[in-house]
């Protein structure tokens, strides 16, 4: 009995679904030097006065699905870390426009270290399977953010910002900027990283992850045409957004899915359910009963939008 609650004890922390194993090392060693990359680069546009810019440019687009050019920031922010980018959505001034941008961030943009393997696995395809990948996801995003900005009550908010001159960013400036919000990322993010890693090892623990993939294994096969294996990758995609990718990514380097499921399955994981640590964000700005509004309605919207893809690709004979 000892032996037994040692080993446990010693899974908990180190692991497959370990705290220390995943949670502590995906928070600090893979995440945290991303996003204080993004930091750093979003200090240096903050202080250089461009920022500003990039914003009253893509007011245009963004004011089509209910936002305003402020919502650039949390944006191109996801690109490094949605939870964090989540977060800074506290900077945009309605509710209905935090609320559009956070289901935005959790649809269909992909973290850095999915968007890696995304355009690792695609890259290895053709020019032709990364178009069709990204322009099926861009519209998507751009229809959800649409019809989002006619449900969601609420009126937009004026977009006025002081343009600034042009200046060459101080080290100084930009390194206590950096540390700052580095400090906000530990406080804010990590502990909900370790709780989502707590979810995970629970839910492999008791086995609740075996009886998801016999019950998703029909609609991933039977919709999607993919593979029986790739249902794992799938749940814990939603647990892990890069785990899911990488997941794909083995089952590509050993054979297993064509170029046309490659394209299908990158879809269906880029628009699929936010990771656990963003849903735990999401929850935490914006209560849990508008969380699980969003993953009901993201979960079957990307399972049908890659559903019609196959089809079309199958009907039109599409070829990579």
């Amino acid at each position: 009995l000892h032996v037994q609650h040692f080993n446990t004890t010693e899974k908990f922390l180190i692991g497959k679904y370990g705290l220390i194993t995943m949670g502590l090392t995906y928070s600090t060693a893979i995440v945290l030097p991303i996003v204080s990359f993004f930091f750093i680069a979003f200090g240096i546009l903050e202080d250089s006065g461009y920022l500003p810019r990039l914003t009253v440019m893509a007011n245009r687009i963004f004011k089509k699905i209910g936002l305003n050019g402020k919502a650039a920031l949390p944006m191109v922010l996801g690109l490094g870390c949605d939870t964090m980018a989540t977060l800074t959505t506290r900077t945009l001034d309605t509710k209905k426009e935090r609320i559009i941008a956070t289901l935005i961030l959790a649809l269909g943009i992909p973290c850095s270290a999915q968007l890696g393997v995304v355009l690792g696995m695609l890259g290895s395809i053709s020019l032709k399977a990364l178009l069709v990948t990204f322009g099926v996801v861009l519209f998507q995003i751009l229809l959800v953010g649409f019809l989002a900005s006619k449900i969601i009550r609420g009126e937009p908010s004026d977009f006025i910002i002081e343009i600034p001159p042009i200046r060459i960013p101080k080290v100084s400036n930009v390194f206590i900027k950096t540390v700052a919000r580095l400090e906000w990322f530990l406080k804010e993010a990590v502990p909900l990283f370790l709780l989502g890693t707590l979810m995970l090892f629970i839910v492999d623990k008791t086995g609740l992850l075996k009886v998801l993939e016999r019950l998703c294994s029909p609609v991933i096969t039977g919709l999607l045409s993919l593979p029986q294996e790739a249902t794992w990758t799938f749940i814990v995609g939603f647990l892990r957004r890069d785990y899911g990718a990488a997941g794909l990514y083995q089952m590509q380097q050993a054979g297993l899915l064509t170029a046309t499921q490659i394209v299908v399955s990158m879809v269906v994981i880029t628009l699929f359910v936010p990771c656990l640590a963003n849903f735990f964000v999401i929850i935490k700005e914006h209560g849990l009963k508008k969380a699980l509004y969003m993953a009901g309605f993201i979960f079957p919207f990307a399972i049908l939008v890659g559903a019609i893809l196959n089809l079309f690709l199958k009907m039109m004979n599409v070829q990579f």
